[in-house]
């Protein structure tokens, strides 16, 4: 056993000695010590019942004959942090938590590992430290929210954030907008459409990191804790079989992924966080990879933001393996090994299938024809940049409205200074730039909410949320701060964004204007957001802080 180098022979006397004062005996310190990392806190729903599901998985761990080892570390709720500075640690989030994890666990030579997810970054950074360490592991996810009710509609935090808007432009009044914001959130759980957190827990499980159907079950469901308690006893059949990440992904793993995500229409940001997965794997897997997965899949999920049904609507429709079922029946996943020892494919045809559901369609009657993102490039994004495809139309044109920070964009838009046929760009808001790459939802709700979601395009080299809906291009590489393009756009230039040529482009004359170009002076001198400004790598790469 690994932990044998701290708890094993006469020199390792002084670590048994503590360890005992935790209450570890000779028995459970002959066993294999298995971590249960989570990521519980308080301040928000997203992660509120991690403490408790630690609780299960460790009994499960016990009771498969292994000894368990507690830890926690940090969240930055997005839906919280959004619009404020407190955004820019997001991102930055995410790389602290792999780190973290990879701290405890090998700082304490353990066997194994249960990790349990909330929210938007501690999902794939339970990713991205199985695939570092790979030593035996299973993730969980705690669970989507249940959804609120509002006029008998079923409403998630997406309604609250363009309820923001729609209150700016004088629709609703304070009364209104108060009714929406008590009525969307309930209990314990992440953000309740196909936005990045239950995104990325079908990517977990698409990946084979998660069993199929776990992920899935909401979190205050009764089923969810004897979900937990099956993840730890199955992490010490994955420890018996040495069964470890590096197993499970494989390039057929990821292009599953993808186009799960494609079909579900689910959150650019899981381009953004399956590059950073695959690099901490080593393996090949690039920008452009995305685009056939998302071109050759239709969306079949007609869930939020864009469609009508939530998370936990999808999980009574039979969840993940309703959408892999459909997929598989029409040639479009290959199989893989998974978490559980069997393959995907055999999960998915074990799954029942519930009659008569509304949110999963066959591919043969698909929502669209295509994916719900596509890779674009051009003189804007010689690197790329990822379009989240609107409802209507494949191409937008118009004239850029140039601002140089979110609250400024967000600002002029609630300040009615927004026009139809405008392109907003919003620049520096790079992983460097930031820093931290922030999500754009509050400028992109208060477009849906004023009714301009349609006729305003807004391209950044930030980030959007999953919530996020709308003629909006993300993730522009390179960004402004390295000296991308986009950081010599002044206003009034003409900008397209040609989604049948995959082209973001303008027609100014962009060299002429280099020259005159100096890099902005960094935002923040000191601490972690100006240690990842230094060492983070380009959106098109996953933006990591992992060294060349």
């Amino acid at each position: 056993m690994r932990s044998d180098v701290i708890k094993t022979g006469a020199d390792r006397a002084p670590a048994r000695a503590m360890l005992r004062a935790t209450g570890m005996d000779d028995a459970a310190l002959k066993k294999p010590l298995v971590a249960v990392v989570h990521t519980w806190s308080d301040v928000s729903p997203c992660n509120l019942n991690l403490r408790d599901l630690a609780q299960q998985a460790a009994a499960g761990i016990r009771a498969a004959g292994g000894t368990p080892v507690e830890f926690n570390t940090i969240a930055v709720t997005d839906g919280i942090a959004m619009g404020t500075p407190g955004m820019r640690y997001s991102l930055v989030s995410r790389e602290v938590i792999t780190d973290s994890i990879e701290a405890a666990v090998e700082g304490h030579c353990l066997d194994a590992m249960v990790l349990l997810c909330g929210c938007d970054k501690t999902i794939p950074a339970a990713a991205m430290a199985m695939a570092r360490l790979d030593i035996p592991s299973v993730a969980l996810y705690g669970g989507t929210i249940a959804h609120g009710k509002h006029d008998g509609r079923s409403i998630t935090v997406q309604q609250v954030f363009e309820a923001v808007g729609t209150h700016g432009a004088g629709k609703i009044d304070d009364a209104e907008l108060k009714r929406v914001e008590c009525d969307a959130c309930h209990g314990a759980g992440a953000c309740g459409g196909q936005f990045t957190a239950n995104t990325m827990a079908m990517v977990l499980t698409a990946l084979g990191l998660s069993p199929l159907g776990f992920n899935d079950i909401p979190a205050t469901h009764p089923d969810k804790p004897g979900a937990a308690y099956r993840c730890g006893e199955l992490v010490m059949q994955c420890l018996k079989s040495d069964r470890r990440p590096s197993s499970l992904l494989t390039r057929t793993a990821f292009a599953n992924a993808a186009r799960l995500v494609a079909a579900t229409a689910g959150s650019t940001n899981a381009v953004l966080h399956l590059l950073a997965i695959a690099r901490e794997a080593g393996v090949a897997w690039s920008l452009e990879d995305f685009e056939p997965a998302s071109a050759h899949t239709p969306v079949i999920a007609d869930l939020l933001p864009g469609g009508r049904y939530t998370a936990v609507e999808l999980f009574d429709a039979g969840g993940t393996a309703r959408v892999a079922q459909e997929l598989i029946a029409a040639g479009m996943l290959e199989d893989a090994p998974t978490v559980t020892g069997r393959s995907l494919f055999a999960e998915a045809d074990a799954a029942p299938r519930v009659p008569n559901q509304r949110v999963v369609h066959p591919v043969q009657s698909p929502l669209k024809p295509r994916g719900g993102y596509l890779i674009l490039y051009g003189n804007l994004a010689p690197d790329g940049c990822v379009l989240k495809i609107p409802g209507k139309g494949g191409q937008f044109a118009g004239r850029a409205r140039v601002f140089e920070s979110e609250e400024d964009a967000f600002a002029a838009v609630q300040g009615d200074r927004i026009q139809a046929g405008d392109v907003m760009v919003i620049r520096n808001e790079g992983p460097a730039g930031g820093p931290g790459m922030r999500e754009m939802l509050g400028v992109t709700a208060a477009l849906i909410g004023r009714g301009l979601g349609n006729d305003v395009a807004l391209i950044t080299d930030g980030r959007f949320s999953g919530a996020t809906h709308g003629f909006m291009v993300g993730h522009i590489a390179p960004e402004a701060a390295r000296g991308g393009p986009i950081a010599l756009l002044r206003d009034g230039d003409a900008i397209v964004i040609d989604a049948a040529q995959r082209e973001l482009r303008t027609t100014a004359d962009l060299p002429s204007r280099r020259a005159a170009w100096q890099p902005p002076k960094p935002k923040v001198a000191r601490g972690v957001l100006a240690k990842f400004a230094r060492l983070v790598g380009s959106a098109s790469d996953g933006a990591t802080t992992q060294l060349k």
